[in-house]
């Protein structure tokens, strides 16, 4: 192979490395958002997707002409650490009143290319009163009105929404608003990345609150990996039978490449015996190792498990430590008397640490200063440790989960007295 031969296949797999990172970190990437990123996906969509397909079992869609690229992420086990959030007010996760407002709003957005925020508000008020399970959308009220915005502000970054006309913060103050935009139905039809539909699931609203868990679990079961479904929950005895080994392997595979790259960190106490035993095989070691090679990450094992580690920060969708919120300062600080805990820490010892940072920085974390601030802070706190890997539910306490570990405090002292802040070196 000649030289030129040789630059050519190195500068095709950096390119690939480079856009897969790209793509975990914003599985929907448009044109509109990241003109660079999008053309390498689209220029490199085949051996793309054939990446995605066979490590993670991810499907990879690339629309040149609609100008986006949706890559369809699927986790067996879902959970809440990765919130739709609101564009305005400091990123805030959406509550459950958001989460309806989203679905039926996206609902009625389906038969409307175009149309007016006034009309699509109609169209949400005349659709929750028809439903018994929801509470009545009225834009009279403005929180309402706020939730109804968050939302289509959430739409709108994933430029379902464009408007046209108008600016949609504009109905937070006025139900008379006045906001023409143009709806992308073929894109919003892409979002939802569940196997299963939700529509599939005939279950009596009343039911939900107890079979939920359940009930969730069935939106994300794949056939590809054997066993039958039935109102999106799998027949378990006729599961064994009907699995093979083939499909067993690729379940195994799946599962556990899914959540290295896709989570901050893959503890071995939290595989499955048959993941563990994977992992820990010859060939799926090689697997492994050869996706992460792939992919351009740096593979970082331990004893007690995997982190995945990228040198240029193109798949960090949420980054620690970072001060953009108090919380996740918060969560700095609190990391020292947490991994001084084994045992972990109480409630009421969390709450104390978080007391503790607002009587040293008394200047710092405003929203927090109040009666139950202490308790709220370190419950933020907590919760970011969480969705970082760095803490866990034990019982009634929070422990420091292994990679906790990595991080120290070292406190700098600047010119004025008053002014002092600690600083994370990893």
């Amino acid at each position: 192979m000649s030289t030129l031969a040789n630059q050519l296949a190195v500068a095709e797999r950096e390119e690939i490395a480079r856009a897969i990172r790209l793509l975990l970190a914003r599985p929907l990437l448009t044109v509109a958002a990241e003109p660079a990123g999008f053309e390498l996906v689209r220029r490199r969509h085949e051996p793309l997707a054939q990446w995605f397909d066979y490590t993670c079992g991810w499907s990879l869609v690339v629309e040149p002409r609609r100008g986006y690229a949706r890559l369809t992420k699927v986790r067996a086990n879902p959970d809440a650490s990765r919130p739709a959030r609101r564009v305005r007010s400091a990123r805030a996760p959406f509550d459950r009143r958001r989460y309806v407002l989203l679905c039926v709003t996206a609902a009625e957005l389906l038969s409307m290319p175009m149309t007016t925020i006034g009309m699509l508000a109609d169209r949400v008020v005349q659709a929750t009163a028809a439903d018994r399970a929801l509470a009545a959308f009225d834009p009279v009220n403005k929180p309402e009105r706020m939730a109804f915005v968050d939302v289509l502000k959430l739409l709108e970054s994933y430029d379902v929404l464009r408007a046209v006309d108008g600016t949609t913060e504009t109905y937070v103050e006025s139900a008379e608003a006045k906001v023409l935009y143009r709806v992308d139905t073929t894109l919003l039809m892409r979002l939802p990345a569940a196997p299963v539909g939700a529509s599939r699931l005939a279950v009596p609203p009343d039911e939900v609150p107890a079979r939920f868990e359940g009930l969730l679990m069935g939106l994300v079961r794949e056939r590809r990996y054997g066993g039958a479904v039935f109102d999106g929950a799998a027949d378990e005895a006729h599961s064994e039978t009907a699995t093979t080994d083939a499909q067993r392997n690729l379940r195994l595979r799946h599962s556990v490449l899914r959540r290295l790259f896709d989570d901050p960190v893959l503890y071995r106490a939290d595989l499955a015996d048959d993941e563990l035993a994977y992992v820990t095989s010859l060939t799926g070691r090689q697997i492994l190792r050869r996706s992460v090679e792939q992919a351009g990450f740096l593979l970082e094992e331990r004893a007690e498990g995997f982190l995945l580690v990228d040198l240029d920060g193109l798949a960090t969708d949420v980054r620690f430590p970072d001060d953009t919120s108090t919380a996740r300062v918060a969560a700095l600080l609190l990391l020292e008397p947490l991994c001084a805990a084994p045992a972990g820490m109480l409630p009421e010892q969390l709450t104390e640490a978080g007391a503790d940072l607002l009587l040293r920085f008394p200047r710092w974390a405003k929203a927090y200063q109040s009666e139950d601030g202490a308790a709220r802070l370190s419950e933020d706190a907590v919760r970011v440790l969480r969705d970082a890997g760095l803490a866990r539910r034990a019982g009634d306490r929070v422990v420091a989960c292994p990679a906790a570990y990595r991080y120290r405090l070292t406190e700098t002292t600047s010119s004025d007295p008053e002014d002092r802040s600690e600083r994370n070196r990893a």
